[in-house]
């Protein structure tokens, strides 16, 4: 089993035994690489907000998955997963061993996983659309702006920042 995480702390990082091929790795150089190389995805997440990119890779690169009821929330619109979908960590380690072993089972989920990108993560399918979108809000940037109260206070409270630090650096600066 191979755990992949940008940050591992000291007591993740003990638990690694190559002998019994438990190994930590860390960050992955290439999300490619790693599932295509990788059976399944194990993603036993506990917390997080919309889509989640491990899990779109996954299936991208071929990999079915095991994740939890929040790691598919927002990912598949009820179509079948492309692994399973499990809250409980015993039924998770099972539905793990099972499907990283049973082939029938593999292939169908590697299938689910590709009918799940085709359908809500295709480039062909909203490409045109976020481009429209873009090109739109570039034509009225300024009204598009306004709409946006947070982000105009945002970039007020920036340059104003910018506007008094230059100025503690004149005085600053000044001779004595």
């Amino acid at each position: 089993m191979h755990i992949y995480g940008a940050y591992a702390s000291e007591k993740g990082l003990q638990l690694q035994n190559k002998k019994e091929g438990f190994l930590i790795k860390g960050w992955a150089e290439s999300v490619e690489e790693v599932f295509i190389n990788a059976r399944v995805c194990l993603a036993p997440l506990r917390f997080g907000a919309g889509l989640k990119g491990k899990l779109i890779d996954a299936m991208q690169f071929g990999a079915p998955s095991i994740t939890t009821n929040l790691g598919a929330e927002a990912m598949h619109n009820k179509l079948p997963w492309n692994g399973f979908i499990t809250d409980d960590p015993n039924e998770f380690a099972l539905k793990s061993i099972e499907l990283y072993t049973n082939e029938k089972l593999w292939i169908n989920a590697q299938k689910n996983g590709i009918e799940i990108i085709n359908r809500f993560f295709s480039k062909e399918k909203y490409e045109k659309r976020l481009l429209s979108r873009i090109k739109g809000i570039s034509k009225n940037k300024e009204k598009h702006q306004l709409k946006n109260f947070i982000g105009a206070m945002l970039q007020h409270h920036t340059i104003q920042s910018t506007k008094y630090m230059s100025k503690w650096i004149e005085e600053k600066n000044k001779p004595i």
